[in-house]
C-alpha cells in the first residue's frame, strides 16, 4: 500500500482498537517519537516497518486475534443402541434424525442430522460411534447453546456415558496472519525448530495456474507422523477457503490456522484436563509448549541458549490476553446445497431452459415433475421447516444412571 493509504489505516485502526503511540511503539521496538513521525508523514517508514507496525497493531484488537476452537469430536459407546446415544448423549430428539442404511470405517448404517453423524454395529467391538467434523462441531455448538451445554458438559456426558475418545482436534484460528507460516517453515529448515517430533514435513501447496487461482494454494508445515496418536498442522486457512469455496484471500474470517490432531489415549487426555481446568488455553498450549518451540539462532551460544522467537513467544501467551474456548454456532441449513446447485448444476440448468425456449419443448419442466424426492431430501425439507428448539429432545430425560450402558 502506499504511505498515504498505509497512515489513514494505522490512524483509524489504533483509534478503533485503543491503543495508544507509546504501546504500540514498544512492541514494535521503536521510540514513541519515531511513530509519531511516522503518523504526521514526515517520516516514510521502510515497507518492512509497515507490515512489523500492521502486524503488532493487530495484536491489540478487540475481536481477538487469535480463538480456540474445537474442530474434530469422535467418540465410541460400547452398545449397539444408538437411538439412546441420540437421546442421552446429543440430547436430539431422534424423529429429526434421518436413517441411512449404510456407514463408514466398518459400521453398517448411521442417523446424520446435518454434518452430524451416528455410526452403529451390531459388531458391539465397533458399536455406536459419534463423530463431529468442523461443520458438525458447529452445528453442535447450536444444539448446545439451545440446550443451555457447554462443550465441558457434552464432554463429562460422553464420558459419563462409557464413551471411549477415538479423536479430538483443538484449532487455534488466527485472524490476522500473526503466524508466518513460510518463516516458520524455513526456521525448521534452518534448525531452529526444537522439538520432541522425529519427522516435520512442510508443503509448499498444489500450485495451480489459470485465472481461477492463486500462485499457490497456501504453505502447509506438519509436526510429527500424521500416522502418530499426537501431530500438529500449521496452514494457510484462507488459502484453503479460497480454493474450497472461492472467498478472497483478503476476506476469510481465519488467515492460519494451528491444528493439535490427538487420537485414543492422547484424546481421553486432552478431554480429562479440559474437564479438569474449564481452560482450554491451559490444555492447548500445555500441548504445545511441551512438544514444540520456534527460536531464533544465536551461533555464540550453544542450542540450549537460543532465544525464543518474539512472534512464537506472543503466539504461546507472552504479553496476549488469555483465550477462551470460542463457539461458533451455525445451524445447519439448505446453504452448501444451493451454493453447489448453483457452481455445478445452474449452468446445465439453463443450458435445458434455453433449448425449451428455442424448440418450444418442456424438457425442464417434465423432469423436475417426474422427479422423486429421495429420503435424505424429504429429511431436509423437514429441517428446514422447524428450528433448533424443535429438534431437542425434551421428550426423553436422561436415564439417572452412572452410564447409559
Amino acid at each position: 500500500m502506499d504511505n498515504k493509504e498505509f497512515i489513514r489505516e494505522l490512524k483509524e485502526k489504533r483509534k478503533d482498537y485503543g491503543v495508544s503511540q507509546a504501546k504500540l511503539a514498544v512492541s514494535c521496538g521503536i521510540s514513541r517519537e519515531h511513530l509519531n513521525r511516522i503518523e504526521n508523514g514526515k517520516l516514510e517508514p521502510t515497507e518492512e516497518l509497515k507490515e512489523k507496525i500492521i502486524k503488532q497493531l493487530e495484536r491489540f484488537n478487540p475481536e481477538e486475534p487469535l480463538f480456540l476452537l474445537i474442530d474434530y469430536f469422535r467418540v465410541r459407546f460400547p452398545t449397539t443402541d444408538a437411538i439412546t446415544v441420540i437421546k442421552d448423549i446429543l440430547k436430539i430428539n431422534p424423529q429429526y434424525m434421518l436413517h441411512e442404511e449404510y456407514g463408514r470405517y466398518g459400521y453398517e448404517e448411521q442417523y446424520v442430522i446435518g454434518d452430524i453423524s451416528v455410526m452403529v454395529s451390531q459388531n458391539l467391538s465397533l458399536g455406536v460411534l459419534l463423530e463431529l467434523k468442523g461443520k458438525g462441531c458447529r452445528q453442535m455448538e447450536s444444539y448446545l447453546t439451545a440446550q443451555e451445554r457447554s462443550w465441558y458438559d457434552f464432554m463429562f456426558d460422553c464420558l459419563n456415558g462409557g464413551g471411549v475418545m477415538k479423536r479430538l482436534d483443538l484449532a487455534v484460528n488466527d485472524r490476522v496472519g500473526i503466524l508466518d507460516i513460510p518463516k516458520l517453515k524455513e526456521k525448521y529448515r534452518n534448525g531452529e525448530c526444537i522439538s520432541y517430533f522425529r519427522s516435520q514435513k512442510g508443503y509448499d501447496g498444489t500450485t495451480k495456474t489459470g485465472e481461477d487461482f492463486p500462485e499457490k494454494t497456501g504453505d502447509t508445515l506438519y509436526l510429527g507422523s500424521t500416522n502418530s496418536e499426537l501431530h500438529m498442522c500449521i496452514y494457510q486457512k484462507n488459502y484453503e477457503q479460497y480454493v474450497k469455496n472461492g472467498t478472497d484471500l483478503e476476506d476469510t474470517e481465519v488467515k492460519n490456522r494451528f491444528e493439535i490432531r490427538m487420537k485414543n489415549d492422547r484424546a481421553y487426555h486432552a478431554v480429562i484436563d479440559l474437564l479438569t481446568y474449564h481452560d482450554a488455553e491451559h490444555t492447548a498450549f500445555s500441548i504445545i509448549n511441551h512438544y514444540v518451540r520456534f527460536v531464533d539462532r544465536e551461533d555464540d551460544k550453544p542450542k540450549s541458549k537460543w532465544k525464543l522467537n518474539a512472534e512464537w513467544a506472543w503466539f504461546i501467551g507472552e504479553n496476549r490476553e488469555r483465550l477462551k474456548l470460542t463457539t461458533q454456532p451455525e445451524p445447519f441449513t439448505l446453504e452448501r446445497a444451493i451454493h453447489w446447485l448453483h457452481r455445478q448444476v445452474a449452468p446445465t440448468l439453463k443450458l435445458v431452459h434455453e433449448l425449451d425456449r428455442q424448440n418450444h419443448t418442456t424438457i425442464l419442466k417434465d423432469m423436475i415433475e417426474h422427479t422423486e424426492l429421495k429420503e435424505k431430501h424429504k429429511h431436509l425439507l423437514q429441517l428446514e421447516q422447524t428450528n433448533i428448539k424443535d429438534r431437542i429432545d425434551t421428550a426423553f430425560p436422561n436415564h439417572g444412571n452412572d452410564g447409559i450402558f
